[in-house]
């Protein structure tokens, strides 16, 4: 580690990651009780939690201009949706019933939503979406539109960076979906929960993410046989 990091460090104009902390503590032979304390606090420090009570005081078409910088500054984007469909792959009407539950502005959320999908068409980034039969099928708005819904997943199927792929039920995949996710580069993380998101910054759980994501893709159809699978499934919203 060179001495200009530790400086940094030690003035605190860069909090150190798990790993910086651990090679320091190794390096002074610090008690395993002390580790233990470091460690959770290293931990806690590279790890940010957004509570969904405040994103709704602030307003939520400001959370969607923050995700718009992460997405503008990313170059390989991957979100696992085990729920539902995501806003970047949402029409309006789907977009305007998943905010029902929320006290905010609809109007102007939904807008910022629907702004946020020209990113879709940037061809110097890379998309992919890893949706289970779950996401796409649970029936947010009447059936008729969740067909149109599912007609737009097969649209941006389409565009040449951007991978949709479906996992459908009956996969045999021995770890469970527990959360949405998405991860920006090998830099982000962030994970989804009812009452706010948990950013993750450090290396070690980005990396973690990054393996449960290639674990699900293997299991995932893509392609003509994912467009196939998304067809049947609106067919029968329109049967």
């Amino acid at each position: 580690m060179s001495q200009t990091k530790l400086s940094n460090i030690e003035t605190g104009r860069i909090a150190p990651s798990l790993i910086d902390v651990e090679l320091m503590l190794r390096a002074l032979d610090a008690p395993m009780e002390l580790v233990a304390e470091a460690m959770a606090l290293a931990r806690l420090a590279n790890t940010e939690w957004q509570g969904k009570r405040a994103s709704w005081r602030r307003g939520l078409e400001k959370r969607q201009a923050e995700l718009a910088g992460l997405e503008a500054e990313a170059k390989t984007l991957r979100y696992f949706l085990p729920a539902m469909v995501t806003g970047l792959l949402a029409t309006p009407e789907y977009i305007k019933a998943s905010l029902e539950h929320s006290p905010v502005d609809i109007s102007k959320t939904v807008a910022r939503k629907l702004d946020r999908q020209a990113v879709l068409y940037d061809t110097t980034k890379c998309f992919t979406f890893l949706l289970t039969e779950q996401a796409v099928r649970w029936t947010v708005v009447p059936r008729a539109a969740m067909a149109i819904q599912i007609d737009r997943l097969v649209s941006l199927s389409h565009l040449p960076n951007v991978r949709i792929g479906v996992i459908p039920f009956g996969a045999a995949v021995s770890r469970g979906p527990m959360n949405t996710f998405t991860v920006y580069d090998q830099r982000l993380a962030t994970v989804e929960t009812f009452t706010g998101r948990i950013v993750f910054q450090d290396a070690r759980d980005i990396a973690e993410h990054l393996a449960v994501f290639d674990l699900y893709e293997r299991y995932a159809l893509f392609g003509e046989e994912a467009r196939n699978v998304l067809g049947e499934w609106a067919a029968s919203y329109r049967a």
